[in-house]
């Protein structure tokens, strides 16, 4: 089976998009399948050729003067590779591989990764839509997209080919208790209240500290933020970490305060290496936490609520051990290699002769 992934680029930015579709066409080719990515390139081309996946630089810019060039270059690596599934992650990718499927046979799939936009709705022109958790296969449900389309494969981050062995992962040394997350500097990521709810924490656990891992359009404006509060010294704002394992490794209470999440990738990160994790009930992220089994659910924008959890965990041990070990339990279903052979699942779908498990 030849499979083609479609990306806006390949960067090693944090981009979970970018992330779980690279995971997934490195472990397809080590699995066998003939495994190619179209996109506008990136850190990642190195990784995914050592895997024997082949790429093609398509620039998608969305300008009407690049739009035939796109257009027939796309024709051109279609007919080259002959894909028997196009898998889109990006709107801009569904659309193209929508508009030119009638001169060229291949199953049309597509992953809905942030339902909350606008554009998602386009993801639905695909034979097959694949729901990165319920909340957002249900979402979509609600926006038109035919239930017979929507299929559910949750992420899943451990064992991925982008991080290595967690064993050869070096801790590190932060002050202690650390509170950390590691999200994109973006109010939909919840900073705001993270903030907010620090500046409270700090009052009763004077040594804790706030590490935020990440970069994003409003960094200045959490900065200015953090500068205004009392404990602007215990804030730290760490940037873009290619493997912010290393944070977690250190850290005592991961928190994604999320105002919307379709499933929250760093959690399962965070569940990996043992952390006590606060997040917020909301969209995809009660699932990764198996519905408050492995950490702590709080409500959206609600900074008291943050606060008060936190600040419970760090002044309790026992409580923060007992949520510690309840993060790391059954982690099996956040494999990759559960990702890749559900997708597979999904590709087999439109390839009603071939078996592709």
């Amino acid at each position: 089976m030849r499979v083609l992934h479609i990306l806006n680029h390949v960067q090693k930015v944090g981009n979970g998009i970018v992330n779980v579709a690279v995971d997934l066409a490195c472990l397809q080719a080590q699995a066998g399948y003939d495994v190619s990515v179209m996109s506008g390139g990136g850190d990642y081309e190195t990784l995914l050729a050592d895997y024997g996946v082949l790429h093609f630089r398509l620039n998608q810019s969305r300008t009407w003067r690049n739009l035939t060039r796109v257009g027939l270059q796309y024709r051109a690596i279609v007919q080259q590779i002959q894909p028997d599934i196009v898998h889109a992650h990006m709107m801009t990718g569904a659309v193209l591989a929508r508009s030119l499927k009638l001169w060229n046979k291949y199953g049309l799939v597509t992953t809905v990764h942030n339902e909350f936009q606008e554009s998602a709705n386009l993801m639905g022109v695909a034979d097959r839509v694949i729901a990165v958790s319920q909340a957002v296969s249900k979402s979509m449900q609600q926006r038109g997209i035919p239930q017979h389309k929507l299929r559910v494969v949750t992420n899943g981050t451990l064992e991925s080919p982008r991080a290595g062995s967690l064993k050869d992962c070096l801790p590190v040394c932060l002050q202690r208790p650390a509170i950390t997350t590691v999200a994109g500097m973006n109010s939909r990521k919840g900073i705001t209240e993270l903030i907010a709810a620090f500046e409270q924490v700090a009052l009763d656990c004077p040594d804790a500290h706030l590490y935020l891992v990440g970069h994003g359009p409003e960094k200045e404006q959490f900065q200015a933020q953090a500068h205004q509060t009392l404990v602007a010294d215990r804030i730290h704002f760490e940037g873009f970490q290619a493997d912010p394992r290393a944070y977690l490794l250190s850290t005592d209470v991961f928190v994604l305060a999320s105002h919307r999440e379709p499933f929250g990738l760093a959690i399962s990160e965070a569940r990996e290496v043992g952390c006590a994790i606060v997040a917020s009930r909301v969209d995809g992220i009660p699932e990764v936490l198996e519905h408050g089994k492995a950490g702590l659910l709080v409500p959206p924008k609600d900074s008291q609520a943050l606060a008060t959890t936190i600040a419970d965990l760090l002044k309790n041990s026992t409580k923060l051990n007992y949520w510690k070990e309840q993060a790391n339990k059954n982690l099996n279903w956040l494999s990759v290699a559960r990702v890749v052979t559900e997708t597979l699942g999904v590709y087999s779908e439109l390839m009603p002769n071939s078996n592709v498990m």
